[in-house]
């Protein structure tokens, strides 16, 4: 089965569910396999971290060191939690693909699906 989402890195998103809804963020990073997706600064969770050496910082000496203490980082959510928000329009909407021809090679364009609107996501 191939792993296709229509949200990809760097898209504008609304979060729909959990305990972030209504809030915006980009997509730091999209991972199709597990249909989940990473936004900035949303979602966050605290993971107690350890100091450790760093390998290879600078090879003069000593190690460097990570520091360790209560580390915030935003964890994947769901990409049925997330909705596109249009660049045009500046709305969450679905996305629909259509077929575009760009120098003579047909290409696959992400649009707004909403009726007053249709304008191409992908510049």
């Amino acid at each position: 089965m191939a792993h296709t989402m229509r949200i990809r890195k760097g898209d504008l998103v609304h979060v729909l569910s959990g305990k972030d809804r209504g809030k915006q963020g980009r997509v730091i990073d999209a991972r199709p396999k597990d249909r989940k997706v990473i936004v900035e600064n949303l979602n966050l969770v605290k993971r107690h971290t350890k100091p450790r050496p760093i390998q290879n910082t600078s090879r003069m000496g000593a190690a460097g060191m990570t520091p360790g203490g209560v580390i915030e980082k935003p964890s994947p959510l769901h990409v049925g939690n997330v909705m596109v928000v249009c660049p045009v329009c500046n709305r969450p909407t679905r996305v629909g693909i259509r077929d575009k021809d760009s120098h003579g090679s047909p290409v696959k364009v992400r649009h707004c699906k909403r009726a007053d609107c249709g304008e191409d996501i992908d510049r």
